[in-house]
């Protein structure tokens, strides 16, 4: 549930500390049961142990969580805050039946910390807040299931729960606490890792999974129930019997660089999921604000292929009518939900190109062409390696475009920077009905100097198993820009895979300021029916600045682009994790650095060389201030070839040069990677880098 801060990893030693201490003593960390006046005892390790794998567990609730859960968990956008009330629930209520949510499939409205206060009552039961839930739990699970939807609460498998102040966390009680939930009509339970002493995860999870399974029987209300574990124990290769969906990583943040280390983590695990029984890679955050539209829409795609848990994470009071367009997306929600239960597996990744494929009950693949790059990209693969059977055509869905083709065996597609097509096509025999895909792209996003004139070449590209007829191109710029053909704009004919290229002449304004500016590219061709298929795909041409001839600190320079794990890339300071400027002196191995940048990963920093550049030097390293932790692992590309990098470096390594020949690159990226590990605490300095030209 939460990023590992230094207040949560002290908590950690002094669990660890304190099953050292019981083992030191000759006694195993215990588990815990119930003495006949109902209070949680400890009790011998051994009595719940994880069930044989391979058939239903019979202390799991049947039925439960066949596709992955959805709904809303207030987390990720209000935290402790005093905003976090009963009226905001029963709000967020109001607005899944209002605006359409609950039709397109969510159904739970979760609670996370804060909701109880710090204390228990004399007879060891929780206590809701009263200032925030005046009218109690049980009030405000009626309410909920009043609209047709159910409730979800939150809890520790530790003596507290993750947040600061400290609230009651279940172990010792873990009986009680599901008969209280059930009681009051709870239908989902959130069981986080902190404060747990040490005790062994299987034997603290199980405990829980019990004691719901006890209350189930009593009451009548079955809960599915989330492992928030954050993958520290592989709870994939054990929890298929013990809980409904388990937490495969740490927690996210509203940024690419979180999401995108998240994503790597959770996609090999995907033979693992299956109906109830799911790979959790934490809530969404898409209307959050630290992300672009288009990453929002990457974020749900991928989580939707994944056949991840959907669990919004933002404040639906106060989001833009964007972000209901992308959470409503019943064709992306369908393929989250598909019956057959597959999480999506990966067919390729070269060069930050992946192509993701799922496989859905009806025979069709769903299929996720993802750019993790800074710069647009074409993305193929074919229909046999996606799983699908030879056939003359096939049918394509785009489910953001929500419009149908046909395609012939090479599905393809121009992919803007973080940007995801997601695509659903079928060996259906309904092809020849349908228009042919039609690809519209650039090999790049244009960088064009200020006066200085730019070739640019676009193409479109004919994908589909049937002509289009009478194909065209256009190009406009901002106000001021020339935009100029120097190649035929028009075929009268484009038959599978043959391509209208055109070459263009961009020059921008002399006055032009340095920074993004969007080129329209637009293209269409007749449709079967006689009308016109159109196509549109923005371009972001940069306005960019040579580097000075001779040495330049890179911290001086500017960037095109940077993306990071936790908070701003800092400049000449290491990284706070939150807001800029909040970092401290880049130090690595006690030695102090005056210039440089404080990263997170996973973190991808981009310059503009213009060609004129030859070497980059630095020293690389995990920042000082995370002398426990932190694994990762530094880049730097030229264009898009790799030109030096480190290895994975921990605390233990003292500060590394590295050198780039970075000769003719266009555009130099730097890069830090998490080392494998997930990216909790990965700060990383590189070190009065230095830009020779």
């Amino acid at each position: 549930m939460r990023h590992l801060s230094s207040r949560t990893i002290r908590r950690r030693v002094v669990g660890s500390l304190a099953a050292a201490l019981l083992c030191a003593a000759g006694l195993a960390a215990p588990a815990v049961a119930r003495d006949s006046r109902g209070t949680d005892t400890a009790r011998s390790p051994g009595a719940d142990g994880a069930p044989a794998r391979g058939g239903e567990d019979p202390r799991l609730p049947g039925g439960l969580a066949l596709t992955p859960p959805m709904g809303f968990n207030n987390w990720n956008a209000t935290h402790c805050r005093a905003d976090f009330d009963e009226s905001m629930v029963k709000g967020i209520a109001d607005i899944f039946v209002a605006k359409g949510l609950k039709d397109a499939g969510y159904e739970y409205v979760n609670l996370d910390d804060c909701w109880a206060l710090p204390q228990r009552d004399a007879d060891g039961k929780l206590v809701p807040d009263p200032k925030r839930f005046p009218g109690g739990i049980k009030a405000v699970a009626d309410y909920v299931h009043s609209k047709g939807l159910k409730l979800g609460i939150y809890t520790s498998a530790g003596t507290k729960t993750c947040n600061s102040a400290g609230f009651p966390g279940a172990l010792g009680h873990e009986r009680s606490d599901a008969q209280q939930f059930a009681d009051w009509g709870v239908d989902y339970l959130k069981y986080d890792n902190c404060n747990n002493q040490g005790v062994d995860a299987k034997q603290r999870y199980i405990a829980m999974r019990d004691a719901l399974t006890a209350a189930s029987e009593t009451t009548g209300r079955p809960i599915v129930y989330s492992i928030c574990e954050w993958g520290e124990n592989k709870p994939w290769e054990w929890a298929a019997d013990v809980g409904h969906l388990w937490r495969t990583t740490g927690d996210i943040s509203d940024n690419w660089g979180s999401m995108l280390s998240i994503m790597k983590q959770n996609l090999p695990l995907a033979q693992h999921a299956g109906p109830g029984r799911w790979n959790d890679p934490d809530m969404l955050e898409v209307g959050n604000g630290g992300m672009t539209a288009t990453e929002y829409r990457s974020h749900f795609s991928m989580w939707s292929i994944m056949a991840a848990p959907l669990l919004i994470g933002s404040d639906l009071r106060k989001v833009s009518p964007e972000t209901f367009e992308i959470l409503g997306n019943k064709e992306v929600i369908a393929v989250d939900q598909d019956p057959l239960g597959k999480q999506g597996k990966v067919i390729s990744t070269e060069g930050g190109r992946w192509v993701v494929a799922k496989e859905m009950k009806d025979g069709s693949r769903a299929i996720a062409l993802f750019n993790e790059t800074g710069s647009m990209k074409t993305i193929s693969t074919t229909a046999k390696a996606v799983g699908l059977p030879a056939a003359d055509g096939y049918s394509l869905r785009d489910l953001w475009k929500h419009e149908s083709y046909n395609v012939a065996g090479t599905i393809s597609a121009t992919v803007p920077a973080h940007g995801t097509v997601l695509v659903r096509v079928a060996a259906d025999g309904q092809w020849q009905h349908k228009p042919p895909v039609v690809d519209v792209g650039s090999a790049a996003d244009p960088l064009v100097e200020a006066g200085q004139a730019e070739k640019l070449v676009t193409k479109v590209t004919n994908r589909g198993s049937t002509d289009a007829r009478d194909a065209r191109v256009s190009l406009t710029g901002p106000s001021g820009w020339r935009v100029k053909a120097t190649s035929p704009t028009r075929a009268s004919t484009l038959r599978t895979g043959e391509i209208l290229g055109t070459s263009w002449q961009v020059t921008a304004p002399r006055d032009a300021e340095p920074g993004a500016y969007t080129l329209d590219l637009k293209a269409s061709h007749r449709a079967p029916g006689g009308g016109r298929v159109q196509l549109e795909l923005p371009l972001t041409a940069r306005v960019v600045v040579p580097p000075p001839a001779g040495d330049s600190a890179l911290s001086g320079l500017p960037r095109l682009s940077a993306t990071n794990g936790w908070g701003p890339v800092e400049k000449d300071t290491s990284n706070g994790e939150s807001a800029a400027g909040d970092g401290k002196p880049l130090t690595i191995g006690g030695k102090v650095y005056a210039k440089g940048l404080g990263v997170h990963a996973e973190s991808g920093v981009e310059y503009y060389a213009g060609g004129a550049c030859e070497k980059l030097t630095a020293h690389v390293g995990v920042d000082d201030e995370k002398p426990d932790k932190g694994t990762v692992a530094f880049q730097v590309w030229a264009d898009g070839r790799l030109a030096a990098s480190t290895g994975v470096l921990t605390t233990a390594d003292p500060a590394q040069p590295i050198s780039a020949d970075v000769r003719g690159a266009e555009v130099i990226r730097l890069v830090v990677t998490d080392g494998g590990d997930g990216i909790d605490s990965d700060h990383a300095d590189w070190a009065e880098p230095v830009l020779g030209c």
